[in-house]
């Protein structure tokens, strides 16, 4: 047993991409935590009964993939509603039935798929379906779960509460005994933003972030908690609902 596997513990939580690269060989489901906003806009699509092609790239092949795979392709930069979809959650929340979206996002996206690549099932959680993603995950023995969390100016990660959060409460609702000291300390996060009704992420660094840029309605969808009833789980290329 290496000294970061966190083996032994049916729940496990580790941050970002080392997460994916050292503990997902070792699990039976992960679940990505990127709550503003990758893993909100696919709540709120997988909600409608569109589908969400993840995209690891902010670039012009986005629109190629688009065109090979007969789906809209959300912008690259945040947008509000109106002006077709984007990383913003309000642009995506009255998506139709049957809709195909690429939504390029290298944090969320690249978790996905290199979560994927090693052979087991990917769910996107949030606080939106918390506790659909807990339930979807009730049959996996080996759960991982992974908060995404930002990035600094100079690449590296910032590890961020909202994800943390979220990640805790999805734990939590999970009510699994066996869990790691990383995953339990993720649910006493949870609880004790709980018993304030969240009240202190409006106000954390990510917040704020969209407040500054003028996005508080997609804070607000952010933070709504079990909104969802479905779970999201990676198909191959896309999510959609999850058993």
């Amino acid at each position: 047993m290496e000294w970061f596997s966190q083996d032994g513990f049916e729940v496990r939580l580790e941050w970002g991409q080392a997460a994916v690269d050292y503990l997902a060989e070792k699990a039976d489901c992960a679940v990505i935590v990127d709550v503003m906003s990758f893993s909100t806009c696919v709540s709120l699509a997988v909600e409608k009964g569109a589908r969400i092609y993840p995209y690891p790239w902010k670039d012009e092949s986005a629109n190629e993939y688009g065109i090979k795979i007969g789906a809209k392709v959300a912008s690259p930069k945040r947008r509000f509603s109106g002006e077709g979809y984007s990383l913003s959650p309000v642009s995506v929340q009255n998506i139709s039935d049957g809709e195909r979206l690429v939504l390029p996002s290298p944090n969320g996206s690249t978790l996905s798929f290199r979560a994927r690549d090693t052979g087991i099932a990917v769910f996107s959680g949030c606080l939106r379906n918390m506790s659909a993603t807990a339930n979807a995950c009730g049959i996996f023995k080996r759960i991982l779960i992974i908060p995404c969390g930002e990035r600094w100016p100079d690449g590296s990660i910032r590890p961020c509460v909202e994800d943390y959060v979220a990640a805790g409460g999805i734990i939590d609702v999970m009510g699994r005994g066996n869990c790691s000291p990383e995953a339990q300390a993720a649910v006493a996060a949870w609880q004790f933003y709980q018993q304030q009704n969240l009240l202190p992420l409006y106000k954390c660094s990510s917040a704020c972030e969209l407040q500054q840029r003028g996005f508080s309605k997609d804070v607000e969808l952010c933070l709504e908690t079990d909104a969802a009833k479905l779970a999201c789980q990676l198909y191959g290329n896309f999510y959609a609902s999850g058993a």
